[in-house]
Order: C-alpha cells, then structure tokens, then sequence
C-alpha cells in the first residue's frame, strides 16, 4: 500500500511539474463549445502544440538516377516527432557538367567515371559524417544547418589541400629538376602588329593590339559536394514540412527575417523552344537556346493554354532539320543563319495568331564561351565566319535593333571579355537583359567575393548543384536584389524529378525561371508546380504582377560620371557667419 501510494504521488507531482492538469482543463474548456465531431483529433490537435520542437534523427543517403539515366543523390530526412522516428521528406539534386558537346570520347568515359565516384563519396558523407553531425538539429534552423554544413565543406577542402600538397624535399627536387629541363621563358610584352600608314607606302607603324584574356579555369568540383547542397536542400524542405507551410513560403520567410510576405511575384518562365547543338552539320554555332518568355502582365497558365497547343505547329513551321528531343525537353535543331532562324520562328508566330513583341517574347542562350578559337583569337559565329568580340558586340546591337521581340541575351560573350560586356549593356541594356550564366556556376564563392568572375551585365543565371546551400542562394539573392541585379533560377542539364527549384525561385523573388522545354517528365513537372503556386497565391489574393524593367546603363554611366565631375561645394557645407 505504502508503494502504490508512494507511486501516486510522484506521478502527481510528475504531471503537475509538466502543467498536464492545468494542459487538460485549459484543453477541455476551449473544446466543449465547439463539441468537435473527432474530439480525441481535436484534444491532440490542442496539446500537441506542447509537445517539443521536432529533431532530426537520421540521414540517409541514396545513389538514384536523374532525368538523362545519370547518377545523383537522394538525400533522406528522419525526424524524432513526438518520440518516434518518423520520414519527413527527401531531396534529390540534379547534376551539372562542364564537357563541352564536341568532347573527346576519353573526356566523356572520365567524366562519367568522375560523377560516380563523386556520388558515392557524397552518399558516404550523408551517411556517416552528416548524419552524426546533424543529429538532434531543428530542421527550421536552416541558418545553424547550413553553417555546420559550409564548416565540414572547409574542412574537406583543406584536407585535400594538405593531401596534395608534395611531401618535403620532393617538391625541390621536383623543381630544380623542372627548371634544367625547361629554362622558364623571359618576361615580354606581346609583340605588337604592324600595318601600313595611308597616304604613305612602304612606311609602317606600330599598332599596339591587345592581347584575347585567356580562359580563366574551371572551378575544381571537390568529389562528394553534392552531399552538402542535398542535405541543405532536404533540410528546408523538412523545416517547411515541420511548419506546415509550403517551401516557397518557408524560403520567403528565411529570406525575410521570419517576415511574411504579403504579396508574391512569380519569376517569368523562359520556355526552351529550339536546342541548336554547336557541333550541328549546319552552319549557325550562335544559339544554343532559343526561349519563349510570356508577357509580365498575363498569368503563367494563361500563355500556356494560348500557346500549348500550337506550340507543336509553331516548331513545324521553323524547324528545316529535325534530330529529335533534346535532353532540355525540347527539339534539337540546326539553321544556317541567325536571320534564317529569327524570321522563321516570327512567322511561325505569324501563322498561329500570335504576335512577338506583344503577345510573346524571345530570349537566346549563345553561350558564346563555347565558340571562342583560341588561335585566331575569336568567335566563330558560323562555320567559317569569325567575329572579335568588338565585333560581336556590333552584332549584337544590329540584331536587336532588327528583333527587338528578343528582351535577354544569356552569355553572349565570354566572361573573360569583361570591356566588351561594358559596351554591349551601355548599348543595348534599355532594351533587352543581358544576362551571365557560365560566369555564376560557383554560387557559394560569390557570396564570398561578389566580384569573382561576374562582369557587368543585367543579372545571372543561378544554379542549384554541388556544394551550394540554401542560405547561399539566400545570401546571393539578396545581394542582387540591392545592386538592381536581376536572378534567373537555371535548370542543369541533369534535372531531377524533384520540384524544389520552382519552390526556391518563387521564395526567392527570382525574375526568371530557366526550366528547358515542356517534353520530359522532370522539366513538366517543374512548369505544374509553378502553375499549382500560382492559383495557391491568386486564391489567397497575394499574387503581385511581375514587370520588366530594362537598366540604362549608359545613363547611369553619364549620371556617375557627371556627379563624380561635379566640384565639391565647401561653402555650403559651412555654417554662416554670424553677423553683427
């Protein structure tokens, strides 16, 4: 009898210490008015709101194929919820490459071999180290999560470092050996070229050219980084899942201080038409995409029934060469001609009812880093027809003057060529955007050094791959936002089924959303989750129109230089003198 009592009261003062009496009379109260049909569901409902903050318990990572049949990583998330270990969600990232579409077939076999092994070096890392690290973590401290997760990257990063790094007295060896084998070359200014003087045969002058930039070199991908941009991934998905809003919501939330937006816009869809390969028997190498984009002004779903039907028949009439579909979810394709292609396609246009310029618009991908020849020093535009950059800019100003339907340009010169991008946004950024992609792959760099690799241009194409993190793209963006940059969330080439990037666009107030074409099941999916997103926020009334707005660069040249010009005033920064 003394036990039971003795039970009895610790058991009291057990519920008592927890405020289950008071819980349950506060719980019963607020429920009897409202005489619940499920009144269990309804009083679980009420106290589970006391219940701590779930945590996550387990990590889990898995090798599964993206869109294209390629390796990737699933990244799984197990909370403890209410004492029991329950599946939250899973990311599965996509994957980028950097082989070019003419490369060798030993570059690709390497590639290939590099993905795999980088893969199952991430699935390890998920599965080991992160999965430790990461335990009894919140998942809606994204901030927290990410910092570990940038941490253990460093980390990696330096132990390869310290790997490769050549052990004492060899690297010396290894250097003198060098040095007798191959004296190194003196120091000169490039030779500069001579071209005769008008007026004055036979006499020549010196006229100082100068020398292409060279290629800058790709960033060295570290084996297994795609490990910590699935696990940021996969932790704001469960941090939204865990606050029962949607990821969109949740990463406006991060973005915003907790702050709840109360409008949205969704970024503009650039809609692949055409995918022309560079290595096409036909003679254009100048586009590689050719984008549909609607107008700001109207709905994402009301361009779409416009146009999905008779976007078969808009690709009938301006496609002379058909190969088939391209892994961009679009036709691949080949013209002789950028005229050829233009005209083509506006009056394709023309025969479905449609209008470019008012009812649709254009944005061309050249990614023109693909087209430079190092040993003449220029584009090659066409098969046989090269263009400096000074030259290339010209075009660009005659095209767009000729097609003004075309609002972006996406890498229309090498990063590298940093003048020639100057010119071609004092010339035409008024009238169309011009944008970087090839220069913004390294997202988690630039929030370091804002200035790496990013010439002056409109905005940029960001991507989701490797080691970026959810709080990187955050970071960016907002640092975008305050230089009057506009962000383009871009599609990789390996796409995933999952959805998330059409999340992260809208949450992150991205202008554009670069997706590929409306064929493959990866990149549909991707265009209904924007159409789902956007009848969630109409119906809630919190959808803002979107709206182009073009940056006078020129004008804002004249303006600085003007103000910089301007003498200071002196006087009028002093005080008067006081009069008698």
């Amino acid at each position: 009898m003394e036990a039971a009592a003795r039970l009895r009261r610790e058991a009291a003062e057990y519920y008592r210490g927890h405020r289950v009496p008071e819980r349950m009379e506060e719980a019963l109260n607020a429920l009897f008015p409202l005489c619940p049909e499920d009144l269990y569901g309804e009083l679980a409902n009420y106290l589970s709101k006391f219940s701590k903050a779930p945590v996550i318990c387990k990590l889990v990572g898995r090798k599964v194929l993206d869109g294209v049949g390629q390796p990737t990583l699933e990244v799984e998330i197990y909370c403890t919820v209410k004492n029991y270990e329950k599946r939250i969600c899973s990311a599965v990232m996509a994957t980028h490459s950097q082989i070019p579409e003419d490369a060798l077939p030993e570059t690709i076999e390497a590639d290939e071999k590099e993905r795999n092994d980088s893969v199952d070096t991430a699935v390890e890392w998920v599965n080991d180290s992160l999965n430790t690290m990461l335990r009894d973590l919140e998942p809606t401290d994204q901030c927290q999560a990410d910092k570990m997760l940038g941490e253990y990257f460093a980390n990696k990063v330096e132990e390869k470092k310290e790997l490769e790094k050549p052990e004492e007295g060899e690297g010396e060896k290894g250097e003198e050996k060098a040095a007798k084998v191959a004296p190194a070359p003196a120091l000169s200014p490039p030779a500069p070229t001579s071209k005769p003087k008008k007026g004055e045969k036979g006499k020549k002058v010196l006229v100082e050219v100068k020398p292409l930039p060279p290629a800058e070199p790709a960033e060295p991908v570290l084996c297994g980084s795609l490990a910590i941009g699935g696990a940021s991934l996969a932790i704001a998905k469960a941090g939204a899942t865990i606050r029962r809003v949607p990821l969109y919501l949740h990463t406006a939330l991060l973005k915003h201080n907790q702050e709840s937006p109360k409008e949205m816009t969704l970024p503009l869809p650039m809609v692949t038409l055409f995918n022309c390969e560079k290595k096409s028997p036909t003679k254009l190498k100048l586009v590689k995409e050719v984008m549909l984009v609607p107008p700001a002004e109207l709905s994402i779903k009301q361009p779409g029934l416009q146009t999905d039907s008779k976007k078969g028949k808009a690709q009938k009439a301006a496609q002379p060469i058909l190969k088939g579909v391209s892994h961009l979810g679009c036709l691949t394709t080949g013209y002789d001609s950028l005229e050829q292609l233009l005209l083509l396609i506006q009056m394709a246009c023309t025969n479905i009812g449609l209008e470019l310029g008012t009812d649709m618009y254009l944005a061309i991908n050249c990614a023109a880093h693909e087209l430079m020849n190092y040993d003449k020093e220029k584009y090659e535009i066409l098969t046989g027809t090269f263009k400096s950059p000074d030259e290339m800019v010209a075009m660009y100003v005659e095209m767009i003057n000729k097609f003004p339907s075309i609002i972006a340009l996406i890498d229309p010169l090498r990063k590298e060529d940093r003048e020639q991008w100057s010119s071609i946004c004092c010339a035409l950024g008024s009238k169309c955007y011009l944008i970087a992609e090839d220069a913004a792959t390294q997202i988690s760099k630039l929030t370091t050094d804002q200035s790496t690799n990013i010439p002056m241009c409109s905005g940029v194409v960001l991507k989701y791959i490797n080691q970026t993190k959810v709080s990187d793209l955050i970071e960016l963006t907002g640092i975008l936002d305050g230089q009057r940059h506009i962000t383009i969330l871009g599609s990789p080439d390996g796409e995933s089924s999952d959805e998330s990037l059409v999340d992260l666009a809208v949450g992150l107030g991205a202008r554009f959303l670069k997706l590929g074409g409306l064929c493959r099941g990866e990149r549909v999916a991707k265009y209904n989750r924007l159409l789902a997103i956007e009848e969630e926020l109409a119906a809630k009334g919190a959808l803002r129109e979107a709206k182009l707005e073009f940056v006078d660069f020129a004008e804002e040249s004249r303006a600085d230089f003007a103000e910089e010009s301007q003498p200071e005033q002196v006087a009028d920064a002093l005080p008067a003198p006081e009069q008698d």
